[in-house]
């Protein structure tokens, strides 16, 4: 174990780092130290919307979120902090929805408050996993180019090239051109056909 000291207003405080951290529960909280690990998860059992004095209850909420922050799998401790809070913003918005449908129908304006209070926590959750998705792909981002080329009213021509790349400006993509088999067919100019007339000359059809 490693000592690093930080200074507070009063007094000093010794705070002991592990600089071999072993990530036993990694798959939780996404970093390599598992005292942040058990922080995050301590923290985020905490801020769940049921009854905290309910041990079986806490026991068992706190058992389905953890399963649900494993599966998407938090490479890092960043990864893991957007996860837990898109685990609490789901189950705030849930726990809104089930008040707001509890009110009698008589109570139509506080209905409509639970169901605001609902939508701003669905927006949150659609914001954190906007962040993760940005988060993991590092900028980076799919570009899908579509050509078609018409050959006349029956037959046409679909090409596509995926590249994946960096934020435009940094990277250009090269286009598919869409060929075709066979070059579309040419039509020759009709001649005219002529006809004797009287007097020796000739006249067009």
């Amino acid at each position: 174990m490693s000592e690093v000291e930080t200074k507070k207003t009063i007094g000093a405080r010794n705070i002991w780092v592990d600089p071999n951290p072993k990530g036993k529960r990694k798959a939780v909280g996404g970093a390599e130290h598992d005292e942040w690990n058990d922080w995050l998860v301590s923290t985020l059992s905490a801020a769940l919307p049921v009854n905290q004095e309910n041990d079986d209850l806490t026991k068992q909420a706190a058992t389905a979120i953890f399963s649900g922050m494993i599966d998407p799998k938090p490479a890092d401790a960043i990864e893991g902090m957007l996860i837990s809070q898109m685990m609490v913003a789901s189950q705030a918005s849930l726990a809104m929805y089930r008040l707001g449908w509890a009110q009698p129908p008589e109570y139509f304006e506080a209905r409509m408050k639970y169901f605001a209070q609902a939508d701003k926590a669905a927006r949150t959750f659609a914001v954190l996993s906007e962040r993760l998705d940005h988060h993991r792909n590092r900028g980076q981002q799919k570009i899908v180019v579509q050509h078609t080329t018409t050959v006349n009213a029956d037959q046409a021509l679909i090409a596509e090239n995926i590249v994946t790349g960096k934020a435009p400006g940094r990277e250009t993509a090269k286009l598919l051109t869409a060929t075709t088999d066979k070059p579309m067919d040419f039509i020759e100019p009709m001649q005219k056909e002529t006809v004797p007339v009287g007097g020796g000359g000739t006249k067009a059809k």
